[in-house]
């Protein structure tokens, strides 16, 4: 668990959250949506509209894409006509007749946004939201986060695959060692350009972890 940690969100903000594997990202996402409970310390000032997408959706329940979704709309006290404009906007509304089972990962991940989305959340939290989604929605999904900050949601979101970091104003949280830091923005840092020559089978490998430690990587031919 996460020690002396203090954060604050601002209305109409998006926070990426970065850090390797098992840093506690997903922990710590989980804090903030309310679906954990810190062991010291409180939450304050949480919204009464959170929505919360996690990194895998649950698929294994014996409901219809549509069936699931009407089910959390009227948990949330959200018109049903939602469930219908939400799979046309992800385009996933060919699949509501469809058991959840029977999805593909990325149909999944769609079901999992939409049931995050429809609520009008005032606080959305994103749990690696892109794996596994066509290029159409990954392409898609920035300016929708840029929509709902634009209308006062604080979004908080891990991410990556880098689909978020060219969002202007951004801001970054480093989990590392049972910590939260919080980054400098791209905008106010004084960024340096430092050049590093790697073992090719090991690029990939070096340029996730630069990554996942919130700095911002340009790597040649791509």
């Amino acid at each position: 668990m996460f020690r002396d940690v203090t954060l604050s969100f601002a209305a109409g903000s998006v926070t990426e959250v970065t850090g390797h594997n098992g840093a506690g990202k997903s922990t710590l996402l989980r804090v903030i949506a309310g679906l954990r409970r810190p062991r010291e310390g409180v939450v304050e000032g949480r919204p009464g509209r959170v929505g919360y997408a996690p990194e895998r959706f649950p698929a294994d329940q014996p409901f219809s894409v549509r069936a699931y979704l009407a089910h959390m709309a009227a948990v949330r006290r959200v018109p049903g006509d939602a469930v219908g404009a939400w799979a046309e906007r992800l385009r996933f509304d060919h699949l509501l007749d469809v058991r959840l089972p029977e999805l593909s990962k990325g149909s999944a991940q769609k079901v999992g946004l939409a049931q995050a989305l429809m609520g009008d959340p005032e606080l959305l939290i994103l749990d690696e939201p892109f794996a596994g989604l066509d290029a159409a929605i990954r392409d898609a999904l920035p300016g929708l986060i840029s929509e709902l900050a634009d209308g006062g949601a604080t979004v908080v979101v891990s991410d990556h695959q880098r689909c978020v970091e060219a969002l202007p104003g951004i801001a970054r949280l480093r989990v590392a060692d049972a910590g939260v830091t919080r980054l400098a923005s791209a905008g106010t840092a004084d960024w340096t350009v430092l050049e590093v020559e790697v073992p090719g089978d090991e690029a990939d490998a070096v340029e996730a972890g630069l990554r996942a430690d919130g700095y911002r990587v340009r790597r040649p031919g791509r």
